[in-house]
């Protein structure tokens, strides 16, 4: 006799590392056992998270003292440390799920959470499992209608007050709570301001892994784990990381990167609402004030117009024209990984495989060769202007339009142009 393996093991390797005679491993298709090794002992039926194991009827010590799962500590040696149990959740405890926290702020959904809607569609439709939302703030009603719409089969509301503004002690423990419920297998997030800020404290409190900054995802077909791939490096490699052995499954990905799902009127779903369970003066930072940026500030993934810089510039003090011709088309600066590098712009403003990933109405190459690595984080905005004075340069085979010139002859003579054109109402 031996422990009993039932169907629906996760691969999480919890029972094997229990077992104090090594009679467990994990196989292809998961846990598997050594019947002449097994004592019957329990360790690994207490410690499963999907309650798979089971023992013979009246063997080992679970028959008699079974292992109590609690939210409290054991008692422990000193020095000791003591890991805190889940506790027991409504609907047992099978992690299953693809879910998508959906970023709302100040009335505002990022885009990037409408397109991992769409991805999260793939990789639903890959393991046969629920794509479902999670929207958490105050005054949400509105936004629930749209996440049907992009693709969600399933929304989870927490709507409270004290979600006005965004913290990331409350909003973490809304999407922690929700997690410690329901049990999602894969929770996918923007790797924005706030999904970088967030998605870490939630991967701690859940006591899993986070793989941030992805640029691909996918489902490998033999385990059905999550395939998370981001630039590694300095990109000058592509890493593609596993979680085998916890759950759930998390990561944030780059926006513009996934394709924007096509949005379906009248689609609808299932709203579960869960209270936030926590009150202000339990949230330990106060908003005092927020002031909102200009085009000068705003985060690259959100603007509309970008005007971007690379080393043919030439030097620092050209950058100048570059500032002159945002001010007048009211652009946002950005730049190559070289133009970072000499100092000329902040890392916050770079684009490309290292920096941030765009997809603007409107992007204007200055000075820029058009590396690979830069190309993949801008080849597809909408309409791209390049200007550099080497014909052969390989920003023009992405380029909407392409001006070879001396960009201290051009840029003046666009930005001219522009403020012209705006001041008499003629440009489009």
């Amino acid at each position: 006799m031996a422990v009993i393996i039932g169907p629906g093991c996760i691969s999480c390797g919890l029972c094997v590392g229990e077992c104090p005679s090594e009679a467990l491993e994990l196989g292809d298709s998961g846990v598997v056992v050594d019947a002449g090794k097994c004592t019957e002992c329990g360790d690994c039926v207490s410690v499963c998270p999907s309650n798979i194991l089971s023992l013979p009827e009246g063997a080992g010590k679970s028959a008699e003292e079974p292992k109590q799962t609690s939210t409290e500590p054991s008692p422990a040696a000193p020095g000791a440390k003591v890991e805190k149990k889940a506790a027991p959740v409504p609907g047992g405890d099978v992690w299953s799920g693809v879910w998508v926290v959906i970023e709302y702020n100040r009335g505002e959904v990022a885009p990037v959470s409408w397109e991992l809607l769409g991805e999260g569609r793939k990789l639903a439709n890959d393991i046969g499992c629920e794509l479902a939302g999670v929207l958490v703030g105050h005054d949400v009603e509105a936004v629930i209608p749209e996440a049907f719409a992009h693709g969600a089969e399933k929304v989870y509301v927490v709507d409270d007050p004290v979600l006005k503004d965004y913290r990331t002690q409350p909003y973490a423990e809304a999407v922690a709570d929700l997690v410690r419920r329901y049990q999602p297998e894969i929770i996918l997030m923007g790797a924005t301001a706030m999904g970088r800020d967030m998605f870490p404290v939630v991967a701690t409190k859940m006591q899993t892994g986070l793989t941030a900054d992805c640029t691909v995802l996918s489902i490998d077909p033999d385990s059905k784990l999550l395939l998370q791939t981001r630039p590694a490096f300095g990109g000058n490699i592509m890493a593609t990381i596993l979680c085998k052995t916890r759950r759930p499954q998390m990561a944030t990905v780059r926006p513009r990167v996934m394709a924007m799902p096509e949005r379906v009127e009248g689609r609808t779903g299932e709203v579960v609402r869960e209270e936030l369970g926590m009150t202000e003066d339990q949230v330990l930072t106060k908003i005092v004030d927020f002031i909102k940026g200009d085009a000068k500030s705003i985060f690259l993934d959100k603007a509309e117009t970008l005007v971007a810089v690379g080393l043919g510039l030439g030097s620092k003090k050209n950058m100048v024209l570059a500032e002159e011709l945002a001010e007048v088309l009211g652009a946002t600066l950005a730049g190559t990984r070289g133009a970072v590098e000499a100092g000329w712009i902040t890392h916050d403003r770079q684009v490309g495989q290292t920096g941030v990933t765009v997809r603007p109405k409107l992007y204007i190459a200055i000075g820029i060769s058009g590396a690979i690595q830069h190309l993949v984080g801008m080849e597809t905005s909408d309409s791209i202007i390049a200007i550099n004075n080497d014909p052969d340069a390989a920003i023009f085979r992405v380029a909407t339009y392409g001006i070879v010139g001396d960009l201290n002859e051009v840029v003046p003579a666009l930005t001219a142009e522009f403020k012209k054109r705006l001041q008499h109402g003629l440009a489009k």
